[in-house]
């Protein structure tokens, strides 16, 4: 089983002709994922070869699902272009958005997320600035490397991209059912808790990581999701117990005003709410595996 991204999904890519979407689809390819079509206006038409394969591009999203059946699209598409991008894809009711994008201003973001919620949210936006997500041995959508785990009972979700990849090389001897990076701008599309309930709906994930950091309250909206509505076990990890007060670390979102958003108090609150919470990756994953292992 797998959350939002399965072997059938049927993948299309925005800027698929720039050097950074040219890179990564030939690493989805390489994975195993079901690579569609790319989106270009400007060159249309034509195709491009990847080591053998194939690729159409077209002209709009609209005209990639008309002709290849596509439900996700994952964009590569500069900051500056990438709200007019995302946009095109709500308005082409794809089903699943992945922004890779990182520096995409938060107006936009935010004009984005609204947007796709005045349509009725017919597409899941995930992102922005974020690895995307991969179900092993079955597809992979964005930059996660697709060799460092294998198909297992654990499912992932985090606002961290090279967390993500520590925890599942960490854990790749149990393996994932899918790993889900959310990004951690400001504002984003899926959130953690959206993960959460798709992983405790799917009946082969056993176990959830969840990989916060601070700024914000994205991971006690969790800890409250997780004590009324998740039964399976839940082990998290929130990155920036050092971060001094006040200063923007990294992501754009890790930002800590007061006692809001530290490390600490998302700690409290995700242990109140029954999540064992290490105090580093490397514990986090030990917990998980005492929990599926003994």
């Amino acid at each position: 089983m797998a959350i939002f991204l399965t072997k059938d999904s049927k993948v299309i890519v925005q800027g698929m002709t720039g050097a950074t979407g040219m890179k990564h689809t030939k690493l989805m390819l390489g994975d195993g994922t079901n690579v569609v079509g790319g989106v270009n206006p400007r060159k249309a038409g034509t195709e491009v070869d990847f080591d053998g394969t194939s690729v159409p591009v077209f002209g709009s999203v609209a005209e990639a699902m008309e002709k290849t059946g596509a439900d996700v699209s994952v964009i590569f598409v500069p900051p500056k272009f990438a709200k007019a991008a995302v946009v095109e894809a709500i308005d082409a009711e794809i089903g699943l958005a992945v922004v890779i994008t990182e520096g995409i201003a938060v107006h936009d973001s935010a004009a984005f997320w609204a947007y796709a919620s005045s349509k009725g949210n017919k597409t899941r936006i995930i992102g922005p600035n974020c690895p995307g997500l991969i179900t092993p041995g079955q597809s992979n959508a964005g930059i996660i490397p697709g060799d460092i785990t294998k198909p297992g009972k654990i499912g992932l979700v985090s606002k961290s991209g090279t967390l993500t990849y520590q925890m599942m090389y960490e854990l790749r001897d149990i393996g994932f059912t899918s790993a889900v990076g959310i990004g951690g701008d400001p504002v984003i599309g899926t959130t953690h808790i959206d993960a959460l309930e798709a992983f405790e709906a799917d009946p082969e994930t056993e176990l959830i990581v969840m990989i916060g950091e601070i700024g914000g309250d994205a991971e006690e909206r969790a800890a409250d999701f997780i004590k009324a509505n998740v039964t399976k076990p839940v082990v998290g990890y929130v990155a920036g117990f050092t971060a001094p007060e006040g200063k923007t670390m990294g992501h754009a979102g890790a930002i800590v005003s007061g006692s809001s958003g530290t490390a600490q108090a998302k700690k409290e609150a995700l242990e109140a709410a029954g999540v064992k919470v290490g105090k580093t990756p490397s514990e986090t994953a030990r917990l998980a595996r005492e929990i599926l292992v003994g």
